[in-house]
């Protein structure tokens, strides 16, 4: 009896590793089948290593050269749908490193074509142009010659970065496997009123396709994070953007006579308090949602009651449910206020910005190179943002990730906000940008290629 145990026993371990390899259930499998593709994929370490001291060495020493252009480009702002000067400049500069370059994408955007010298995927990547109409009050060497427009959002550094990497991985061609992409898009801030632009109109052009990548990166600098610390998100990373205008339709009268008027800026008062209750009392409270008025407009006289008055601002949001139950809201609210008032109520709202979305698996799979270039404890997990970001149009289309690059540097006094006009970047975060970016294409590259060579 005791000889029978153990040989059921010795059975039973000879079978335990066929065991363990039978089907996962349904929610194991992704897990499963994505470790085995990461370790599928995994490049030599020896390789890698090399590879990475390579794209190192060519980012430090190009440090001035990508000053110098971060520099002209923030000498010459340009705004949504009018980068003309920018556009040329990008193109030049990719044409001088032998791309296809096509330009006249969605006004003034540029596309430009990398093609390895090992077979290989399809990976994009995007960087915005244009700038802000903030007047440039920093007294620097590279103070805007444009008055008026000003980079208060770090687009001279993208395009900077992209340009580091698009002129790296031409040195490193005959290395690399598969195809890059190269997108600079214009008006990311939003066209002009009556004009298309960015992300949408480049997809509307074509500028994903021939050839289609099968992922798309992009970045943004962020002064909250410092130089080398990199900001990551899995899954929603930006806020949808909708635009709202009310007009409130009263009457108007002499001031010293109220009685005679229905006022619309009574009305317009208690529309805006009461439209700040969606959030605090009609959205769950873990929610995510902004609902701000930025301005208003309404009379002319001191002493005359308007027949109008307009407010316009924005909402912010995280999921597509919050913001169809928002604008509905809204128009409850905003009709309940006017009626008890005896006033009416018009109100245009457009959908401007889907929300962005990192793809989990692959935020997932860039985790390591991130943590691999800039060390682990200095990838941020910074979690959503309620800033907008129309890369979203494009990660709409193929799967994206959009990580935070840290760009401040207290000891300089480097801390200024986004869209301000004190904004300055530190220097210093150009070449890192330019090795994590550069890295991140890379590594994806060899792991689709390695997932395909897998299957």
């Amino acid at each position: 009896m005791k000889r029978k145990f153990h040989l059921a026993v010795f059975v039973a371990l000879l079978c335990l590793p066929a065991l363990c390899q039978q089907p996962a259930t349904r929610h194991q499998q992704p897990a499963a089948r994505h470790k085995k593709l990461l370790a599928a994929k995994s490049q030599p370490a020896e390789a890698t290593g090399a590879r990475e001291q390579q794209i190192a060495a060519l980012a430090d020493a190009m440090k001035p050269e990508l000053v110098a252009t971060r520099r002209d480009f923030h000498e010459h702002p340009e705004l949504s749908n009018r980068e003309q000067r920018t556009s040329e400049v990008v193109a030049a500069r990719l044409r001088a490193l032998g791309l296809e370059v096509k330009t006249g994408v969605a006004r003034y955007g540029v596309v430009a074509l990398l093609k390895g010298g090992r077979p290989g995927p399809v990976v994009a990547v995007r960087a915005d142009m244009d700038a802000l109409p903030i007047n440039e009050t920093m007294d620097v060497p590279y103070k805007s010659q444009n008055p008026g427009v000003k980079h208060a959002c770090g687009h001279d550094a993208h395009m900077t970065i992209e340009l580091g990497v698009a002129e790296i991985l031409t040195k490193m061609r005959d290395q690399l496997p598969g195809t890059v992409k190269f997108i600079f898009q214009p008006a990311e801030e939003g066209p002009p009123a009556g004009e298309e632009g960015g992300a949408e109109l480049m997809v509307k052009e074509g500028a994903l396709e021939n050839p289609r990548p099968q992922a798309i990166f992009g970045l943004h600098d962020n002064p909250v994070l410092q130089t080398g610390e990199v900001g990551w998100v899995s899954g929603p990373v930006a806020a949808s953007a909708d635009r709202f205008v009310v007009t409130i339709h009263g009457k108007g009268a002499h001031g010293a006579q109220p009685e005679n008027a229905i006022d619309p800026i009574v009305i317009a008062a208690q529309a805006i308090t009461a439209l700040q209750d969606i959030r605090s009392r009609r959205i769950a409270t873990l929610a995510p949602l902004v609902l701000t008025v930025g301005s208003i407009h309404g009379g002319n006289r001191f002493n005359i009651i308007p027949d109008e008055v307009q407010f316009e601002g924005t909402v912010r949001c995280l999921d597509k449910k919050t913001e169809q139950t928002v604008e509905a809201m809204m128009r409850q609210t905003l009709q309940g206020v006017t009626a008890a008032y005896g006033a009416t109520y018009s109100m245009e709202y457009d959908k401007f910005t889907p929300v962005t979305y990192n793809d989990p698996a692959l935020a997932a799979a860039t985790r390591p190179t991130l943590e691999r270039l800039v060390g682990k404890d200095h990838v941020i997990d910074v979690g959503p943002q309620m800033f907008s970001e129309d890369f979203a149009y494009f990660d709409q289309v193929v799967p994206g990730f959009y990580y935070l690059l840290g760009v401040g540097n207290k000891a300089k006094g480097i801390t200024a906000g986004l869209h301000t006009a004190a904004f300055d970047l530190d220097e210093d975060a150009l070449p890192i940008g330019v090795k994590v970016m550069t890295n991140v294409l890379w590594d994806y590259l060899e792991q689709q290629r390695g997932e395909t060579e897998t299957r």
